[in-house]
C-alpha cells in the first residue's frame, strides 16, 4: 500500500501505529551472573525502565537496547 503525500512514520500514527524500540532486560543472580533474560517493548528509555520496575521487583538487572546499556537497576528488596 502506498501512502502519497505522506512518510510512513506520519501514516502509521494516522492509522493508529506506533513506533516502539526493543529493549533486553537482564536479571543478575547473587555473583553478577544472567540468571534470566526478556524482551520489553517500550516506547522509550523511561518507559522500558518503568516496566523493568513493575515486573523485576527484587532482582538486580540491566536494561540494554541493542550494545548500549540503558540502565542498571538494584530492584532488590532492602530491609
Amino acid at each position: 500500500m502506498a501512502f502519497f503525500g505522506t512518510n510512513a512514520a506520519s501514516a502509521a500514527q494516522q492509522f493508529g501505529f506506533y513506533a516502539v524500540a526493543g529493549y533486553r532486560l537482564y536479571c543478575l543472580d547473587g555473583v553478577s551472573k544472567v540468571s534470566s533474560a526478556e524482551w520489553i517493548d517500550a516506547a522509550d528509555d523511561e518507559a522500558a525502565i518503568e516496566v523493568a520496575k513493575d515486573t523485576h521487583d527484587g532482582h538486580e538487572c540491566e536494561l540494554w537496547q541493542g550494545k548500549r546499556l540503558v540502565a542498571r537497576l538494584d530492584l532488590r528488596r532492602r530491609g
